[in-house]
């Protein structure tokens, strides 16, 4: 006998079977069908016939952290925000004052990575002016023809 509340699994069983029944065709299809080769850059990483030189094991700068803390604090600050966005009648005014506490801090972490410098790309726009302007201020030689 069924009880009311109980979840019929078969269905996510017989699902999974098929997946997992199809992984292992295509894996051995192609481990049938594919070539079968040992050549010289077969051993090496992507094979993409450029051969590796020098360690894998590079320092980044830490430019490259600040920009990456910025993509994944804007990711997320998307996805919480989109859910919320979706939920925002239930939520009532607990889940707005959530949210606004949260982009507060998202602002927080933006000013912070601000005054880093992680959002200075390119030159710093004070220094081309200030040689742009001792550029302009410097005497021109007499015997110069201009």
């Amino acid at each position: 006998m069924l009880q009311e509340n109980s979840v019929v699994l078969w269905p996510l069983l017989v699902y999974g079977a098929i997946v997992l029944s199809l992984i292992a065709l295509i894996m051995s299809l192609s481990y049938v069908l594919g070539q079968q080769h040992n050549e010289r850059a077969t051993g090496q990483p992507y094979e993409g016939g450029i051969l590796s030189a020098g360690s894998a094991r590079l320092r980044f700068s830490s430019q490259f952290y600040l920009v990456a803390m910025l993509f994944v604090i804007f990711d997320v600050e998307t996805v919480f925000i989109l859910a919320w966005a979706i939920a925002f009648r239930d939520l009532g005014w607990y889940g707005y004052i959530g949210v606004v506490v949260f982009i507060l801090l998202l602002v927080v972490v933006l000013v912070y990575e601000w005054r880093n410098g992680a959002l200075d790309f390119g030159p710093d726009g004070k220094k081309i002016l200030k040689a742009y302007k001792k550029l302009l201020n410097k005497p021109v030689d007499e015997g110069r023809i201009s």
